[in-house]
Protein backbone atom coordinates (compact mmCIF):
# COMPACT_ATOMS: atom_id res chain seq x y z
CA UNK A 1 0.00 0.00 0.00
CA UNK A 2 1.00 3.60 -0.55
CA UNK A 3 -0.06 7.04 0.62
CA UNK A 4 -2.01 8.60 -2.23
CA UNK A 5 -0.21 11.50 -3.87
CA UNK A 6 3.20 10.63 -2.40
CA UNK A 7 6.22 9.51 -4.39
CA UNK A 8 8.38 6.67 -3.13
CA UNK A 9 12.10 6.05 -3.12
CA UNK A 10 14.66 4.00 -1.27
CA UNK A 11 17.24 6.23 0.39
CA UNK A 12 20.59 4.79 1.60
CA UNK A 13 21.31 5.90 5.18
CA UNK A 14 24.02 3.49 6.37
CA UNK A 15 26.07 0.59 5.08
CA UNK A 16 23.58 -1.96 3.80
CA UNK A 17 20.58 0.03 5.07
CA UNK A 18 18.13 1.93 2.87
CA UNK A 19 14.82 3.32 4.07
CA UNK A 20 11.59 3.05 2.12
CA UNK A 21 10.43 6.68 2.03
CA UNK A 22 7.29 8.51 0.89
CA UNK A 23 7.60 12.22 0.07
CA UNK A 24 5.12 14.91 -1.00
CA UNK A 25 4.47 18.63 -0.76
CA UNK A 26 6.71 21.68 -0.61
CA UNK A 27 7.70 24.16 2.06
CA UNK A 28 9.36 23.70 5.43
CA UNK A 29 10.15 20.01 5.96
CA UNK A 30 8.68 17.68 8.56
CA UNK A 31 9.59 14.01 8.98
CA UNK A 32 6.95 11.66 10.40
CA UNK A 33 8.05 8.44 12.13
CA UNK A 34 5.67 5.54 12.69
CA UNK A 35 5.17 3.31 15.70
CA UNK A 36 4.53 -0.36 16.53
CA UNK A 37 3.05 -2.48 15.02
CA UNK A 38 2.71 -0.18 12.04
CA UNK A 39 4.51 1.28 9.06
CA UNK A 40 4.65 4.77 7.55
CA UNK A 41 1.03 4.21 6.43
CA UNK A 42 -0.16 5.22 9.90
CA UNK A 43 0.49 8.85 8.86
CA UNK A 44 -1.61 8.65 5.65
CA UNK A 45 -4.27 11.15 6.80
CA UNK A 46 -2.00 13.56 8.65
CA UNK A 47 0.67 13.46 5.94
CA UNK A 48 -1.82 14.35 3.22
CA UNK A 49 -3.07 17.28 5.32
CA UNK A 50 0.40 18.66 6.07
CA UNK A 51 1.60 18.23 2.48
CA UNK A 52 -0.64 21.14 1.46
CA UNK A 53 2.01 23.55 2.74
CA UNK A 54 4.98 21.50 3.98
CA UNK A 55 7.44 19.01 2.57
CA UNK A 56 6.36 15.80 4.28
CA UNK A 57 8.73 12.83 4.56
CA UNK A 58 7.40 9.48 5.82
CA UNK A 59 9.96 6.67 6.06
CA UNK A 60 9.66 3.15 7.33
CA UNK A 61 12.13 2.87 10.20
CA UNK A 62 15.05 0.48 9.83
CA UNK A 63 13.76 -2.99 10.63
CA UNK A 64 10.15 -2.15 9.73
CA UNK A 65 7.92 -2.09 6.67
CA UNK A 66 9.77 -2.11 3.36
CA UNK A 67 13.00 -0.68 4.79
CA UNK A 68 16.09 -2.83 5.20
CA UNK A 69 16.32 -5.07 8.25
CA UNK A 70 19.97 -5.63 9.18
CA UNK A 71 20.72 -8.58 11.43
CA UNK A 72 21.25 -7.66 15.07
CA UNK A 73 25.03 -7.77 15.49
CA UNK A 74 25.04 -6.06 18.88
CA UNK A 75 22.90 -3.66 20.89
CA UNK A 76 23.81 -0.73 18.66
CA UNK A 77 22.20 -2.12 15.49
CA UNK A 78 18.75 -1.03 16.64
CA UNK A 79 19.77 1.52 19.27
CA UNK A 80 17.63 4.61 19.01
CA UNK A 81 20.86 6.55 18.52
CA UNK A 82 21.54 4.52 15.37
CA UNK A 83 17.96 4.84 14.14
CA UNK A 84 17.99 8.59 14.81
CA UNK A 85 21.17 8.94 12.77
CA UNK A 86 19.36 7.14 9.94
CA UNK A 87 16.69 9.84 9.94
CA UNK A 88 19.15 12.75 9.95
CA UNK A 89 21.04 11.13 7.06
CA UNK A 90 17.76 10.54 5.21
CA UNK A 91 16.69 14.17 5.50
CA UNK A 92 20.09 15.41 4.37
CA UNK A 93 20.00 13.08 1.37
CA UNK A 94 16.69 14.71 0.44
CA UNK A 95 18.22 18.18 0.78
CA UNK A 96 17.18 19.19 4.30
CA UNK A 97 19.85 20.16 6.82
CA UNK A 98 17.21 21.22 9.37
CA UNK A 99 13.71 19.84 9.77
CA UNK A 100 10.84 19.30 12.17
CA UNK A 101 10.33 15.78 13.46
CA UNK A 102 7.27 13.95 14.77
CA UNK A 103 7.20 10.38 16.01
CA UNK A 104 4.60 8.00 17.39
CA UNK A 105 5.37 5.17 19.82
CA UNK A 106 8.68 3.58 18.69
CA UNK A 107 9.14 6.42 16.23
CA UNK A 108 8.77 8.87 19.10
CA UNK A 109 11.68 7.21 20.89
CA UNK A 110 13.76 7.63 17.74
CA UNK A 111 12.64 11.25 17.50
CA UNK A 112 13.46 11.87 21.17
CA UNK A 113 16.97 10.54 20.65
CA UNK A 114 17.37 12.63 17.49
CA UNK A 115 16.38 15.73 19.44
CA UNK A 116 19.05 15.05 22.06
CA UNK A 117 21.79 13.91 19.68
CA UNK A 118 21.17 16.41 16.87
CA UNK A 119 19.81 19.60 18.47
CA UNK A 120 21.24 21.74 15.68
CA UNK A 121 19.24 19.75 13.12
CA UNK A 122 15.80 19.25 14.70
CA UNK A 123 13.86 22.53 14.69
CA UNK A 124 10.63 21.29 16.33
CA UNK A 125 9.78 17.98 17.97
CA UNK A 126 6.46 16.18 18.45
CA UNK A 127 6.22 12.97 20.49
CA UNK A 128 3.03 10.91 20.44
CA UNK A 129 1.88 8.55 23.20
CA UNK A 130 5.15 7.41 24.71
CA UNK A 131 7.54 8.09 27.58
CA UNK A 132 11.32 8.32 27.32
CA UNK A 133 12.77 4.85 27.67
CA UNK A 134 14.46 5.52 31.00
CA UNK A 135 11.30 6.95 32.56
CA UNK A 136 9.14 4.15 31.17
CA UNK A 137 11.16 1.44 32.88
CA UNK A 138 11.24 3.42 36.12
CA UNK A 139 7.46 3.95 36.36
CA UNK A 140 6.26 0.51 35.25
CA UNK A 141 5.84 -1.72 38.26
CA UNK A 142 3.50 -4.17 39.93
CA UNK A 143 0.37 -5.48 38.27
CA UNK A 144 -0.10 -2.29 36.23
CA UNK A 145 2.99 -3.29 34.26
CA UNK A 146 1.00 -6.17 32.76
CA UNK A 147 -0.13 -3.78 30.01
CA UNK A 148 3.48 -3.76 28.88
CA UNK A 149 4.06 -7.51 28.87
CA UNK A 150 5.48 -7.29 25.35
CA UNK A 151 8.26 -5.00 26.60
CA UNK A 152 9.46 -7.67 28.98
CA UNK A 153 9.06 -10.49 26.45
CA UNK A 154 11.10 -8.74 23.76
CA UNK A 155 13.74 -7.69 26.28
CA UNK A 156 14.84 -11.32 26.64
CA UNK A 157 18.08 -12.59 25.08
CA UNK A 158 18.11 -13.36 21.39
CA UNK A 159 16.26 -16.51 20.39
CA UNK A 160 13.25 -17.23 22.59
CA UNK A 161 11.12 -14.12 21.95
CA UNK A 162 11.68 -14.36 18.20
CA UNK A 163 10.57 -18.01 18.18
CA UNK A 164 7.51 -17.38 20.32
CA UNK A 165 6.31 -14.39 18.30
CA UNK A 166 7.03 -15.92 14.89
CA UNK A 167 4.99 -18.99 15.85
CA UNK A 168 1.83 -16.83 15.91
CA UNK A 169 2.83 -13.44 14.59
CA UNK A 170 -0.58 -12.34 13.29
CA UNK A 171 -2.20 -13.07 16.66
CA UNK A 172 0.62 -11.30 18.52
CA UNK A 173 0.72 -8.11 16.47
CA UNK A 174 -3.04 -8.11 15.88
CA UNK A 175 -3.58 -8.18 19.64
CA UNK A 176 -2.09 -4.69 19.95
CA UNK A 177 -4.01 -3.33 16.98
CA UNK A 178 -7.17 -4.50 18.74
CA UNK A 179 -6.63 -3.51 22.36
CA UNK A 180 -4.88 -0.18 21.78
CA UNK A 181 -7.57 1.31 19.55
CA UNK A 182 -10.80 2.95 20.71
CA UNK A 183 -12.10 3.10 17.14
CA UNK A 184 -11.66 -0.19 15.23
CA UNK A 185 -12.79 1.51 12.02
CA UNK A 186 -9.73 3.77 12.12
CA UNK A 187 -7.58 0.90 10.85
CA UNK A 188 -9.52 -0.60 7.91
CA UNK A 189 -9.00 -4.16 6.79
CA UNK A 190 -6.54 -3.46 4.00
CA UNK A 191 -4.35 -1.33 6.25
CA UNK A 192 -4.50 -3.92 9.03
CA UNK A 193 -3.43 -6.59 6.53
CA UNK A 194 -0.53 -4.41 5.39
CA UNK A 195 0.61 -3.96 9.00
CA UNK A 196 0.41 -7.67 9.79
CA UNK A 197 2.20 -8.63 6.57
CA UNK A 198 4.99 -6.18 7.32
CA UNK A 199 5.38 -7.36 10.92
CA UNK A 200 5.33 -11.02 9.93
CA UNK A 201 8.40 -10.40 7.79
CA UNK A 202 10.19 -8.35 10.47
CA UNK A 203 9.96 -10.31 13.72
CA UNK A 204 13.74 -10.45 14.41
CA UNK A 205 14.29 -6.75 13.75
CA UNK A 206 11.22 -5.63 15.71
CA UNK A 207 12.36 -7.71 18.69
CA UNK A 208 15.86 -6.26 18.32
CA UNK A 209 14.40 -2.75 18.41
CA UNK A 210 12.62 -3.51 21.69
CA UNK A 211 15.62 -5.39 23.11
CA UNK A 212 17.75 -2.28 22.57
CA UNK A 213 15.29 -0.32 24.71
CA UNK A 214 16.00 -2.63 27.63
CA UNK A 215 19.74 -2.13 27.25
CA UNK A 216 21.73 0.43 25.30
CA UNK A 217 18.87 2.94 25.02
CA UNK A 218 18.64 3.13 28.82
CA UNK A 219 22.37 3.77 28.99
CA UNK A 220 22.09 6.65 26.54
CA UNK A 221 19.11 8.20 28.35
CA UNK A 222 20.84 7.89 31.71
CA UNK A 223 23.99 9.54 30.38
CA UNK A 224 21.93 12.49 29.13
CA UNK A 225 20.02 12.76 32.39
CA UNK A 226 23.26 12.70 34.40
CA UNK A 227 24.77 15.36 32.14
CA UNK A 228 21.69 17.56 32.39
CA UNK A 229 21.06 17.43 28.65
CA UNK A 230 17.61 18.55 27.60
CA UNK A 231 15.62 19.04 24.42
CA UNK A 232 16.46 22.53 23.21
CA UNK A 233 13.68 22.99 20.64
CA UNK A 234 9.93 23.57 21.02
CA UNK A 235 8.37 20.24 22.00
CA UNK A 236 4.80 19.02 21.80
CA UNK A 237 3.80 15.80 23.56
CA UNK A 238 0.43 14.25 22.73
CA UNK A 239 -0.73 11.39 24.94
CA UNK A 240 -3.74 9.46 26.07
CA UNK A 241 -4.70 9.87 29.71
CA UNK A 242 -2.95 6.63 30.64
CA UNK A 243 -0.46 8.20 33.01
CA UNK A 244 -3.06 8.69 35.73
CA UNK A 245 -4.30 5.13 35.34
CA UNK A 246 -0.79 3.78 35.79
CA UNK A 247 0.01 6.06 38.71
CA UNK A 248 2.40 8.67 37.32
CA UNK A 249 2.30 12.21 35.99
CA UNK A 250 3.30 12.00 32.33
CA UNK A 251 3.45 15.78 31.90
CA UNK A 252 5.84 16.12 34.83
CA UNK A 253 8.10 13.39 33.45
CA UNK A 254 8.27 15.11 30.08
CA UNK A 255 8.83 18.52 31.64
CA UNK A 256 12.11 17.27 33.06
CA UNK A 257 13.36 16.68 29.51
CA UNK A 258 11.74 19.55 27.62
CA UNK A 259 11.88 23.12 28.99
CA UNK A 260 9.74 24.40 26.08
CA UNK A 261 6.90 21.88 26.37
CA UNK A 262 3.24 21.70 25.50
CA UNK A 263 1.75 18.49 26.86
CA UNK A 264 -1.72 17.67 25.59
CA UNK A 265 -4.14 14.88 26.38
CA UNK A 266 -5.82 13.48 23.27
CA UNK A 267 -9.27 11.88 23.43
CA UNK A 268 -8.47 8.82 21.35
CA UNK A 269 -6.83 5.45 21.59
CA UNK A 270 -3.12 4.83 21.09
CA UNK A 271 -3.29 5.07 17.31
CA UNK A 272 -4.16 8.76 17.45
CA UNK A 273 -2.86 9.74 14.01
CA UNK A 274 -5.41 7.31 12.56
CA UNK A 275 -8.18 7.81 15.12
CA UNK A 276 -7.97 11.62 15.43
CA UNK A 277 -6.00 12.80 12.37
CA UNK A 278 -7.50 16.29 12.26
CA UNK A 279 -6.53 16.88 15.89
CA UNK A 280 -3.01 15.61 15.32
CA UNK A 281 -2.51 17.66 12.15
CA UNK A 282 -3.74 20.76 13.97
CA UNK A 283 -1.35 20.13 16.88
CA UNK A 284 1.58 19.68 14.50
CA UNK A 285 0.73 22.86 12.62
CA UNK A 286 0.59 24.71 15.93
CA UNK A 287 4.01 23.31 16.87
CA UNK A 288 5.52 24.45 13.60
CA UNK A 289 4.50 28.05 14.29
CA UNK A 290 6.28 28.17 17.64
CA UNK A 291 9.56 29.92 18.23
CA UNK A 292 11.81 28.93 21.10
CA UNK A 293 11.33 31.20 24.10
CA UNK A 294 13.68 30.97 27.07
CA UNK A 295 10.89 32.10 29.40
CA UNK A 296 8.39 29.47 28.25
CA UNK A 297 7.01 27.39 31.10
CA UNK A 298 5.83 23.81 30.57
CA UNK A 299 2.06 23.54 30.41
CA UNK A 300 -0.46 20.70 30.25
CA UNK A 301 -3.63 21.42 28.31
CA UNK A 302 -6.60 19.24 27.42
CA UNK A 303 -7.56 18.71 23.79
CA UNK A 304 -11.31 19.00 23.37
CA UNK A 305 -12.80 16.79 20.64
Amino acid sequence: MAIAGFTYQRVPVADGVSLNTAVSGSGTPIVLLHGFPQTHLMWRHVAADLAADHTVICPDLRGYGASDKPAESDGSTYAKRTMAADIVTLARALGHERFALAGHDRGALVAFRAGLDHPETITHLALLDVLPTLDMWEVMRGTSAAVGFHLYLMAQPQGLPEQMIAASSDAFFGHFLDIWSRDPQAIPGDVRTAYLDACRDAVPSIVADYRASAGIDIEHDQADRDAGNRLGMPVTVLQQDWGAALGFDAAALWSAWAPDLRHTTVGSGHFMAEEAPADIARALRDLLTRSLRSDRRPAATPMVR
